[in-house]
């Protein structure tokens, strides 16, 4: 591919943008993502030049394309490694052995990663937690965020362009030809930003609002923040952050997440049933059954919700398969301050509502009310049950928020 196709987009005085995007992923371990995704890098253009992050390994002749635009990849000499998760370091060993760069720099923990990922011959830097990295004429700060989202990550700041280089936090997936946040809808920024944060960064809550907490002590003056994904923040770096507190708090609100499967619909008439409850009962009701739903959409309608109802037919003495697929991922999420109840129908055995209420105990969940079973079709008293259920489920809800 010659060097001219693909050219770099400058970011800020010193610093452009030689990344790739990725038109076509729609599955990200387990994450659906419909808009596709970059994998952004960034070339510092200092008396040191110097890469910060790089790129997937099969889109490791787009990145060299667009540092050729601007110069000869050899002319790199460091290259500063701030996640070592292989959509940002995949192409790193070819890089650094056709660049040579006098230092690759990681965190204490990535330089380990690294090595144990690609068996490094090249002595990988390890930088502490505040220490800088002199590119001759500038500097630039290393900020450990470990479990943000992996124990080797970290942030970067370039402090004569004011630019934060936050590696996974405040990213998303999503491919554009606009690299800037001012470029995009920002419904579309908040929808991709709150799935981003709902299906990677949710069970690390705790480590962002630690950061949050901290940023401001750090004195960095912030015009321009950088993430591994998705556009570059040069407009809305304040309202991300507002919210990223908001989701990482996971306060309730008056919102309840249906989520069932069914083989004949009669577990899906109880989930309508419960849903005409909760609605009753003034709760928005998000009613997903899996058959048309991804796991991460569930991840995303949850995490402004307050209540998780899930329900399931009993089929060879156990739950449906995609119901514990989607439980077995939020579970790992681990979102916090819901409630919950579970339904279901069976033919015979019926084991499949007592496995969801384990999976909701095991997420910690409160359960609402007795859990509701149907022989067969649900009859009008089983139905009357289930939007009662709802009800309940819905004045518990009021109260907690009230």
């Amino acid at each position: 591919m010659s060097g001219n196709v693909f050219t770099a987009v400058k970011v800020s005085e010193h610093v452009y943008w030689v990344g790739a995007i990725d038109w076509g992923i729609r599955d990200f371990h387990g994450y659906a993502t419909r808009r596709g995704s970059t994998y952004n890098a960034y070339l510092i253009i200092a008396d040191k030049i110097t890469l910060v992050d790089t790129v997937r390994a099969p889109f490791k002749q787009e990145m060299l394309a667009r540092i050729s635009s601007l110069l000869d990849p050899r002319d790199i000499s460091c290259i500063i490694s701030n996640h070592a998760e292989l959509d940002h370091s995949g192409c790193l060993p070819d890089i650094v052995g056709m660049i040579r760069p006098e230092r690759v720099y990681a965190s204490t923990v990535g330089a380990r990663v690294l090595k144990e990922h690609f068996r490094f011959e090249t002595d990988i830097t390890a930088v502490k937690n505040g220490e800088s990295i002199s590119l001759g004429n500038m500097e630039v700060a290393c900020l450990e965020t470990r479990m943000l989202h992996w124990p080797d990550s970290m942030f970067s700041y370039l402090a004569e362009d004011h630019i934060l280089f936050s590696q996974d936090a405040f990213g998303m997936h999503l491919a554009s030809s606009e690299r800037f946040d001012d470029e995009i809808d920002p419904a579309v920024l908040v929808c991709e930003a709150a799935t981003y944060y709902a299906n990677i960064l949710l069970p690390y809550s705790p480590q962002v609002l630690k950061l949050l907490d901290q940023m401001p002590g750090l004195g960095l003056k912030i015009d321009l923040v950088a993430p591994d994904h998705g556009p570059v923040w040069r407009r809305g770096f304040d309202e991300i952050k507002d919210y990223y507190r908001r989701w990482a708090l996971q306060k309730p609100q008056k919102k309840a997440v249906v989520v069932y499967a069914t083989m004949w619909h009669s577990t899906d008439l109880m989930a309508r049933a419960l849903a005409e409850g909760l609605t009753r009962s003034g709760i928005t009701v998000k009613v997903m059954p899996m058959e048309v739903h991804h796991r991460s959409d569930i991840a995303f309608e949850l995490l402004d919700a307050g209540a998780l109802v899930v329900g399931s037919p009993t089929l060879n003495n156990s739950v449906f398969p995609s119901m514990a697929d989607v439980l077995t991922y939020l579970k790992g999420l681990r979102p916090q301050n819901l409630i919950g109840a579970a339904f279901g129908s069976y033919g015979w055995s019926g084991e499949a509502v007592k496995q969801l209420e384990s999976y909701l105990s095991e997420m910690k969940i409160q359960l609402v009310g007795e859990s509701i079973r149907a022989k067969h079709v649900p009859d009008a008293d089983i139905l009357d049950l289930c939007c009662d259920l709802g009800s309940k489920i819905g004045e518990e809800l009021s109260k907690r928020i009230e």
